[in-house]
């Protein structure tokens, strides 16, 4: 199984050096990271351009033009760039705890995807975490609701469940077979501005037939801190969602097709 972990991101290369500093330290590495760039300043293209010099995996720079808060065209744009089999999505303000992909690998099975959760940390805990470049533990100060940052095998088995269901929805921890992604056309290009992209998406995959596990006590990771984002698209984009719950659509007409037709001419005419 080959496992591509895709980071979102958007002109906030402190946060993303230190995600980066997270993957490397991983005890299973990933097979390669594709950054989904929604139209960040050269600042971050040159943060990458340094990573790839020494990154233990390829390091892939997908961008696209800044038009606004674009996250799911930026992710279909960066899916269609992968070669694995198995997607492990995270934002660029996601800090990954060591054994971050070993445990994802372990639950990843066959008609399911796995939904998991995050830490969330403090302003000065995020301070200290982009200047040091450390990666908190459960014990770190500045954790929210510390219980998202306990790590047991032996828990996890006990309290993760089934959850077919869009709510809890993040695509900040949120793990996919490919060709489950290809079978539901990716996500919806039409989400324009932040929210409600990410749970249309789980809804179809739902439709689809996918069973979600809700990963509790396993691939622990921390939210940096952050002001919210603009919400002045939700009411559009909660119409979205309506109309696909309504109709339970399965396929979306505007996702990854495009990315995927546009990767196949570009191979064909080298």
């Amino acid at each position: 199984m080959k496992i591509s972990l895709i980071i979102t991101t958007y002109n906030w290369k402190e946060a993303l050096e230190a995600v980066l500093e997270s993957v490397k330290r991983q005890t299973q590495l990933p097979d390669e990271v594709v950054i989904a760039d929604d139209g960040s300043t050269a600042s971050t293209r040159e943060l990458i351009s340094q990573f790839k010099k020494n990154f233990p995996v390829p390091l892939i720079h997908s961008w696209q033009e800044d038009d606004g808060f674009r996250a799911a065209q930026s992710r279909n744009k960066a899916l269609a760039k992968t070669t694995g089999d198995y997607i492990i999505m995270i934002d660029g303000d996601i800090i990954l705890s060591r054994n971050f992909i070993k445990t994802h690998c372990l639950h990843a099975s066959p008609g399911w995807f796995v939904q998991g959760g995050r830490a969330k940390l403090n302003e000065s805990q995020t301070e200290k975490i982009l200047k040091k470049l450390v990666i908190p533990n459960i014990f770190s100060r500045g954790i929210k609701n510390r219980k998202n940052s306990l790590s047991s095998h032996f828990l996890s088995k006990l309290f993760s469940y089934k959850s077919n269901t869009a709510k809890k929805t993040r695509t900040c921890n949120l793990a996919v077979w490919k060709k489950d992604i290809i079978a539901i056309n990716g996500f919806d290009n039409n989400f324009i501005g932040w929210g409600r992209e990410d749970s249309e998406f789980v809804e179809r995959l739902l439709f689809s037939g996918k069973n979600r596990l809700y990963l509790k006590f396993a691939s622990i990771c921390f939210h940096l801190h952050h002001n919210e984002n603009a919400r002045l698209q939700l009411p559009e984009n909660q119409k979205i969602l309506e109309n696909t719950i309504r109709h339970k659509k399965i396929k979306t007409e505007n996702g990854i097709d495009y990315y995927l037709a546009k990767k196949t001419s570009d191979t064909s005419t080298k």
